[in-house]
């Protein structure tokens, strides 16, 4: 893999169409229950947040990320939140992940925040780009889930 053809953009810009763009995410994240949610969420942009983006090689999606308001923990007081990281199989290895981490957090920055919070079952792999595990919380469906932040 060529990491000069690699870009970051916006869901909305992928040359394949938006409808691409949401079947990609939501074919990493969704169910076959809410393709709508996720269509309705990528499509509404406000003014700062959410935004969802896609890593590229050419046209080609690779990975995917977010910067949302919400991710469904318990924890209500904490945003923006980092979500939808993803990046497929054949690609894992090359610290590609953290490209979309760093478009991420800028996308923050950019927007005015001073930290960026995510949540995950992963241990040690967030850590590894400057992320703090801070605490725990609980989604919707009663299960834990450990809660990282990004000082910015």
């Amino acid at each position: 893999m060529n990491t000069n053809r690699l870009q970051i953009i916006d869901a909305h810009d992928y040359e394949g169409g938006i409808d691409a763009a949401i079947s990609y995410i939501h074919s990493k994240w969704g169910s076959e229950r809410n393709l709508n949610f996720y269509r309705d969420a990528i499509i509404h942009y406000g003014e700062k947040l959410p935004r969802f983006f896609l890593l590229c090689d050419r046209s080609i999606i690779i990975g995917c990320g977010a910067l949302i308001i919400s991710d469904f923990t318990s924890r209500h007081d904490l945003w923006p939140w980092y979500a939808c990281h993803y990046i497929e199989a054949e690609c894992r290895g090359k610290a590609l992940g953290t490209l979309l981490l760093d478009h991420g957090i800028n996308l923050a920055t950019n927007a005015g925040f001073n930290h960026v919070y995510l949540s995950t079952d992963h241990d040690g792999y967030y850590e590894k780009y400057g992320w703090e595990r801070i605490d725990d919380a609980f989604e919707p469906t009663g299960a834990q889930t450990r809660i990282y932040k990004y000082s910015i």
